[in-house]
């Protein structure tokens, strides 16, 4: 699941932390996709489930861990274990730095990636400040800063990743050329429009995630 409650993704309601996963299975994953139609009778899958079926069509996988940082680890070192080809197709990504180090020291040979969004403390995606309190804003501007500043200089290589996700609007040439200085990949999220795919695959050269390679999606923050 991506979000903290199954509102948004599927025809269920509620707070995932307060749902068995005998009861997130009963709801339609497809209900409020664009495809429902071609996708009728879908049902939410186990972590192992997702990760066969993505090996048998030879996807990548991004394991974007959300948080519980011991209980996630503990989880994908298993299923490394159990299925050595993901060394080879997989990533570990997120913005927690302390799941993408515990990874690192559960498992060398993992490869890995820090997730990072600018003024994620100050503001959501869209640009709205989070906070109408004049001294929390302001608290949290400075938290981006001592953030932003220990993504770029030290915790990347501290946490020993192989790429940096970063929100689509703060990549540049000059960012990419950067991080590529160091060997770290840089990939772009969400790129939703044919537009910005040309952008990345001909001006920047940088991968990017999206929402459908076939068609413009709406915005993703």
């Amino acid at each position: 699941m991506h979000d903290e409650t199954v509102d948004r993704t599927t025809d269920g309601s509620g707070s995932l932390r307060d749902l068995t996963f005998a009861e997130v299975r009963k709801f339609n994953p497809a209900a409020k996709h664009r495809l429902w139609r071609d996708y009728r009778g879908e049902k939410i899958p186990t972590l192992k489930e997702a990760v066969l079926e993505s090996m048998h069509y030879d996807l990548i996988i991004y394991f974007d861990v959300k948080g519980h940082a011991d209980q996630a680890v503990a989880a994908l070192k298993h299923l490394y274990q159990e299925y050595p080809r993901l060394y080879n197709t997989s990533i570990v990504c997120s913005f927690m730095p302390d799941v993408v180090y515990k990874m690192r020291q559960a498992d060398r040979n993992v490869v890995t990636a820090l997730t990072h969004r600018p003024w994620s403390f100050s503001h959501w995606g869209d640009g709205r400040p989070r906070f109408n309190s004049f001294w929390k804003h302001y608290l949290s501007l400075a938290l981006d800063v001592v953030m932003d500043w220990s993504m770029h200089n030290f915790l990347w290589h501290f946490c020993g990743v192989s790429a940096f996700l970063v929100q689509k609007n703060f990549v540049s040439q000059e960012y990419v050329r950067q991080w590529s200085a160091k060997g770290i990949q840089v990939v772009g999220w969400t790129v939703n429009t044919i537009a910005e795919k040309m952008y990345y695959e001909n001006v920047l050269q940088a991968s990017y995630i999206t929402d459908s390679l076939i068609e413009d999606c709406d915005p993703h923050y």
